[in-house]
């Protein structure tokens, strides 16, 4: 008769049972497990158990933890590959050119000027904008275009508070009435403690505003595999957390945020945490696209300064990630050698 043992077609005298095959194999019954036509076979019944043409069976045995490492090729279509020569390329979002590759918010400023002059020394060309109610009670009040001007600067609008996809389309789209914008920033939080992405809820909103003509960059969660299925979707810029928002932690997970890089096609943009100039830099030596910051930018004792700072950090991160930096030793390498010492 004919079985198939371990996914192989094999040709057996009949009749056999269970323990008999294992005989035949030399197997010791006490050191396996059978499974026939997807059933465990109890051991105390290989003498009971008859093979019978056509049965599927897998034989298996404990072995150390996993097997070799399998080399995995880099894609075709990485943005980085170890050890290669690193062109630098344009910050190219949404179809449009951007020189800086800086971008800044607009909350927690004293002052809009205090902001606009922050935004002047940054040197940013995109800043993210909240939509929120106009203040009925006093319509005098300063706005953010009289400081900022959105002909001359890309408006970002964003979904800051929002807690449903329901919440930030209706968001969005008042944002785009008010003032054409179709480049969107797109999150949509889980609570209000920890202000963390609510993934689910961001993946589904995603695949409305992307179905609704936006173009959305999604802040989401460090995991590559999210990250994924939000390229997937439809998302124009991937912004994972460097740690919760308005923390100034810096990058909590380097790791993570590495992996999400080398697999996107479409900008990575680190959002949320940045605290100071050296974690722009950290963000832009892994290779980065963009850093976003504000809280950092807005809440430091000299914001103008802080902001000057974090431009020539991401400068410095890009063109240090481009150089590709030396290799981590575990021990001492002498810049000069020691032949030939007087």
């Amino acid at each position: 008769m004919e079985i198939t043992l371990n996914g192989e077609t094999r040709r057996i005298e009949a009749p056999v049972n269970v323990r008999g095959l294992l005989e035949q194999l030399g197997l010791d019954p006490a050191k396996i497990a059978v499974e026939r036509n997807l059933e465990i076979v109890p051991r105390s019944t290989y003498g009971q158990v008859a093979l019978t043409d056509g049965d599927r069976l897998e034989i298996v045995h404990f072995i150390g933890g996993g097997n070799a490492p399998v080399e995995v090729p880099p894609r075709a279509d990485a943005k980085q590959t170890p050890n290669q020569t690193r062109a630098d390329k344009p910050f190219v979002l949404a179809g449009k050119q951007y020189k800086s590759r800086l971008i800044i918010g607009t909350g927690k400023y004293k002052t809009y000027a205090d902001n606009a002059a922050a935004l002047e020394a940054s040197g940013a060309e995109i800043v993210t904008v909240a939509v929120r109610r106009v203040n009925l009670t006093d319509p005098s009040q300063p706005k953010l275009v009289d400081f900022i001007d959105p002909k001359k600067v890309t408006y970002l609008p964003n979904t800051a508070g929002c807690f449903t996809g329901e919440d930030a389309v209706r968001t969005l789209r008042l944002a785009r009435e008010a003032g054409g914008w179709s480049l969107v920033k797109l999150e949509v939080l889980g609570e209000k403690k920890l202000l963390y992405p609510d993934m689910l809820e961001t993946l589904r909103a995603t695949e409305m505003l992307t179905r609704d003509g936006f173009q959305v960059m999604v802040y989401c969660s460090d995991d590559p595999l999210m990250a994924k299925r939000l390229e997937d979707v439809g998302a124009v810029a991937i912004m994972p957390l460097a740690s919760p928002i308005g923390s100034g932690m810096g990058i909590q997970s380097t790791v993570n945020i590495r992996m999400i890089i080398e697999d996107a096609k479409v900008p990575v943009i680190v959002d949320a945490g940045i605290g100071t100039a050296s974690d722009a830099a950290v963000a832009m030596e892994l290779g980065c696209d963009a850093v976003i910051s504000n809280t950092g930018i807005a809440h430091a004792k000299d914001p103008v300064k802080m902001a000057a700072a974090m431009k020539l950090a991401v400068e410095a991160g890009r063109l240090a990630w481009l150089a590709g930096r030396m290799p981590k030793k575990a021990y001492a390498d002498p810049s000069s050698p020691l032949t030939g010492l007087i």
